[in-house]
């Protein structure tokens, strides 16, 4: 029987238009509602994920930023694990030298070095997603999540680092060139104390050695005393690979990378199609409360 249910929002919760559509809202509601415990699990950072979630009128435990943090539907931290900023610093360097748009995520929101580039980075990402996007209705979203604070420019990423106050939890860059991200995730392999991941295509994220999806869900099923053989997880790429591989039931979207598949027990529709509603219906039906 199924106890509790794992979602990641881009490529799988959200369609393309960045909504949670109708068909999903209601399928996490149902799910809650027979008392299985519903938690995102994202690369986004907290709070803009809570923002998401507060839109679509659902309440739930948030594991934010590739696991680096994990609150309660209230938003109480209940978990959070930073990366060394010496070793970010030389990471930096070695980006920086290859010229690559990068943004980092904290304790204190997001910040860029580069606002111009970043909308411009937004711009490519989600017409990748969705080629029908009009380039003008994307830019002005981008510049909406700048207006709501969710990220913040700055001069230099070694100065912001040098902010007691700061606390590090996930880099990401961004680069069309996909052969060019391969070659800089191999010159990051030697440091161990880092995990190299991704949340789409065109993307490579950074956190500590243990800030997983997994690692973060068997401490949040543990808290409740639910077993990962009793968890279902839903995603699409590599970034949720940790928490597919761990769970009793394994759900990749249609819309997910190959190799995402090939690990999964199941499949549903695309993000487009409510795969999510698709994975938690079926579910549902299974243990008869459908």
């Amino acid at each position: 029987m199924i106890k509790c249910i794992a979602i990641d929002m881009d490529g799988t919760l959200l369609n393309n238009k960045m909504e949670i559509s109708p068909l999903n809202q209601q399928a996490m509601k149902a799910a809650q509602t027979q008392g299985i415990e519903v938690v995102i699990a994202t690369g986004r950072a907290y709070r803009e994920a809570a923002d998401m979630l507060k839109e679509a009128d659902l309440s739930c435990p948030i594991i934010s930023m590739n696991g680096t943090e994990v609150r309660r539907a209230d938003g109480e931290l209940i978990a959070g694990l930073s990366l060394d900023k010496k070793i970010a610093s030389n990471i930096i360097d070695i980006l920086d030298d290859e010229h690559i748009y990068t943004e980092v995520h904290t304790n204190q929101g997001g910040f860029t070095v580069d606002p111009k580039k970043r909308i411009r980075v937004i711009i490519d990402v989600y017409q990748q997603m969705n080629v029908e996007a009009k380039e003008s209705e994307i830019r002005a979203m981008a510049n909406e999540r700048l207006k709501k604070g969710y990220t913040t420019i700055v001069d230099n990423f070694h100065a912001l680092f040098q902010r007691e106050e700061i606390q590090l939890f996930k880099m990401i860059s961004f680069s069309k060139d996909r052969q060019k991200l391969k070659s800089i995730q191999k010159k990051l392999h030697s440091t161990k104390e880092i995990i190299v991941t991704s949340s789409g295509k065109f993307n490579m994220e950074i956190t500590d050695r243990n800030g997983q999806k997994g690692i973060a869900l068997k401490k949040f099923t543990d808290v409740l005393g639910i077993d990962l053989n009793e968890t279902m997880a839903i995603g699409d790429n590599y970034n949720d690979q940790s928490m597919l591989k761990i769970v009793g039931r394994s759900v990749a979207m249609e819309n997910g990378e190959q190799g995402i598949k090939k690990i999964c027990t199941h499949t549903t529709c695309t993000n487009e199609e409510d795969g999510v509603a698709k994975a938690i219906d079926e579910v549902l039906q299974e243990q008869g409360a459908l």
